[in-house]
This record gives C-alpha cells, sequence and structure tokens, in this order.
C-alpha cells in the first residue's frame, strides 16, 4: 500500500457527504434481513404481531386472552370470540463501526484514501438511519487511546445529522495524526478484538451493524467477528474497503513505487526489503486473494454479509447499488 496525506480533509457535513446526496439518500431506508423486538416505539413496520394502533387480523379467542381486544361486533355476527391482533412497529437501531487503523491511511492525494472513503460511507449511512427515526450510534476503533472504542451516544431524527458529522469530521482529523493502537494487550488482543469485542459486552438491543474496514487484522478476523455477533441479535455486514493500488499493485508503480525499495508497515513499524518485479506483484496477488477468501468464510460462518468496495467508488452509487441489492438499504 501506498500511504500519503490526505489533502484538503472536509471540514463541513456537505464536503463530507458530497453535493447533492442528502437528498436523494431521503428516498432510502436501513433494512435488515431479521426481525427484531424493538425497544422503543419506532417507524417500522415489521411482519411481529403486537401493540399497535394498525389493525392486522384476527384470530379465535383461547382462554388467558385479554378481553380488551375481543371484538364485540364480530360476536354479535358468527355468535364466536375473536381476538384482534395489530401490527407492531420494529424500533431498529443501526450501529455504524469505523476502523481507523494506520492501514487505512493507504491512498491519498490523486488516489482516495480509505479513511477518508470510509468516513464518507458512515456519514451517508448514519443520515440514512436518522431521517428515517431509526436509532443511530457511531463508534471508531484502531487508533492509541484509553478506550478500544470513541463512541457517539445513539441518536435520533434527522436534526442529529450534525452531532454526527462533527464526531466523524474530529474523528477524520485525529486519525490522520494520531499514533497507532497497540498491537497486542495484556489478554493478547489486539486493536479489532478489542473494539468489537468491547461493542459486543456494552451494546443494548438488537439491530443492524455496518461494520467499515479494510479487514487487515494481524492473526485474522475470526475471533473479531465472534465478538462482534456473539450476543446473536443483529443483521452485520463487513464493508472491506481497499485502496486501489492495493487490488491492482501495478498502478503503484506510476507512483514511484518500483526498483529496490524498504517497505514499512503503517501499524507495527516492521519494515522489509524487497525487489518490486512482476514476480513480486503475482505473489502479492496470491496472497491478498487468499486473505479476501478467508476474510469471506469467516463473514459467512458466522451469517455477516460481506461485500468488498474500492475506496475509489462513488458512494452515492455504492448506496443505490449494491447496498441496496445486498438488502442493506431498500
Amino acid at each position: 500500500m501506498l500511504i500519503r496525506p490526505e489533502r484538503n480533509l472536509p471540514t463541513t457535513i456537505d464536503e463530507l457527504m458530497g453535493a447533492g446526496l442528502a437528498k436523494r439518500l431521503d428516498r432510502l431506508d436501513v433494512m435488515s434481513r431479521k426481525v427484531f423486538a424493538g425497544r422503543l416505539p419506532g417507524e417500522r413496520r415489521s411482519k411481529r404481531r403486537g401493540e399497535s394502533v394498525e389493525f392486522d387480523d384476527y384470530r379465535d379467542y383461547t382462554p388467558g386472552d385479554d378481553l380488551r381486544r375481543l371484538d364485540w361486533n364480530a360476536f354479535a355476527r358468527f355468535d364466536r370470540f375473536f381476538v384482534k391482533l395489530f401490527r407492531a412497529e420494529e424500533d431498529l437501531g443501526l450501529h455504524i463501526l469505523l476502523d481507523c487503523s494506520a492501514s487505512m491511511l493507504a491512498g491519498g492525494g490523486d488516489e482516495p484514501s480509505k479513511l477518508l472513503f470510509a468516513h464518507r460511507l458512515a456519514m451517508s449511512l448514519a443520515y440514512v438511519g436518522l431521517v428515517n427515526q431509526n436509532r443511530v450510534s457511531v463508534a471508531t476503533f484502531g487508533y492509541a487511546g484509553a478506550d478500544p472504542l470513541r463512541r457517539l451516544a445513539p441518536l435520533r431524527g434527522r436534526r442529529q445529522t450534525v452531532r454526527v458529522a462533527n464526531f466523524l469530521l474530529e474523528s477524520l482529523n485525529t486519525a490522520e495524526q494520531a499514533a497507532p493502537a497497540p498491537e497486542t494487550d495484556a489478554k493478547g488482543l489486539g486493536p479489532f478484538e478489542r473494539a468489537l469485542r468491547a461493542f459486543g459486552v456494552s451494546r443494548v438491543g438488537s439491530g443492524v451493524v455496518l461494520l467499515i474496514s479494510d479487514g487487515f487484522v494481524a492473526g485474522g478476523m475470526e475471533q473479531a467477528l465472534s465478538y462482534l455477533v456473539g450476543g446473536g441479535g443483529l443483521d452485520a455486514t463487513l464493508v472491506q474497503v481497499l485502496a486501489p493500488s492495493e487490488i491492482a499493485p501495478e498502478r503503484a508503480a506510476q507512483a514511484g513505487l518500483v526498483g529496490d525499495l524498504r517497505l514499512t508497515d503503517a501499524e507495527t513499524g516492521k519494515g522489509v526489503e524487497v525487489t518490486m518485479s512482476g514476480a513480486v506483484i503475482r505473489q502479492y496477488k496470491q496472497r491478498l486473494d487468499a486473505h479476501l477468501e478467508r476474510v469471506q468464510r469467516a463473514c459467512a460462518a458466522r451469517d455477516v454479509g460481506h461485500l468488498l468496495v474500492g475506496s475509489d467508488v462513488d458512494v452515492g452509487g455504492l448506496l443505490f447499488g449494491q447496498l441496496r441489492q445486498r438488502g442493506v438499504l431498500g
């Protein structure tokens, strides 16, 4: 990967989301493959029957049913007791987890960085959730600090988009300058595992989780994803973001990545000397393919959706295209 400082970081919500995108996003809503029992009144109609003002169906009375639900008009017509059923309203929580580790700085300059793309995507997803009255929480992780997760408490309503934007703009600037998080803690957990474990332990209720990360995790993502979904009640999707030069490293030759080089790991500081050649690039691609396959298997084994995207794709196109086709948005 090639890391360059990002130029002209966004400073406003319009710069972060992109001109005109917000109005288009008003047509979208957060979706889920699963039906969850909400804890608060929401606007989402579910397939679950419960307490609501919207009539759904009848069923025969059975001893123990609430007598207030009896339909006396139906009794007068059929000489049988019927209980009225109502369509429940489901409160859907949207949790956005954003990887800000040093490897996310790949790109920048003429090539969009993964970090900036991830923040743009997070802002757009949060906007969709907020305008549809879903509970939206945002958390970042991956750089040095006392807490494995830096969180914005759950919010609801269009007016809260400013708070989310300010949180993400601050996160973007901090991650650009912050030191990498320690590789492991006293328990041997890396920053990715610590963050997802902290989320899994502290979350309340069910909902949809969007994890935005490049998936470059020392030792693999298996344990971290298990922490994420271990408590159940979540519909999780990993949006794996890679820079164009990571997907096609031959493009990096145009940026000077040729000849004899010393490459330094952005997160560990460890270096390696290589001579860039066609054989080295082919070996890299083989390892990348193996890594992506491992990530996909880890997601599939835990019923986590997986979507691979380049940091140069249009965020609006991603939202209205692949994320809509996958049922994440609708």
